[in-house]
């Protein structure tokens, strides 16, 4: 099944940057859902929310499994998150530094 696709800047109406810093192992979760409200996203935006409903989930997984790019995916976000209906997991007592400095590295050595 081929599902169509509109333009990242229809998603995002040509914003590029968020209120807030979101790091892509930033958490994000669906505080209440909703269904009429999911009904009236675009497809895009309906797939991140409905991934976001099942468990608290990393901008970066959200990017991965919605098939958006990184940007688009923290803008709609961003988004979401300004009208209430996504909340974003600020805990910083939960970053493990090793790990993304790992992360990077690693990264670093792909390049």
């Amino acid at each position: 099944m081929t599902y169509w696709k509109v333009r990242p800047y229809v998603l995002t109406t040509g914003r590029t940057r968020t209120r807030a810093p979101l790091l892509v192992h930033t958490l994000v979760s669906v505080p209440y859902y909703d269904s009429v409200f999911a009904s009236g996203l675009l497809p895009e935006a309906r797939t991140l929310y409905e991934h976001a409903r099942r468990a608290a989930r990393s901008v970066a997984e959200l990017a991965a499994v919605c098939g958006m790019s990184l940007g688009v995916t923290r803008v709609v976000v961003d988004d979401l998150a300004a009208i209430d209906r996504l909340l974003i997991h600020t805990d910083q007592h939960n970053v493990d530094f090793r790990l993304l400095q790992r992360l990077r590295d690693g990264l670093r050595e792909l390049a």
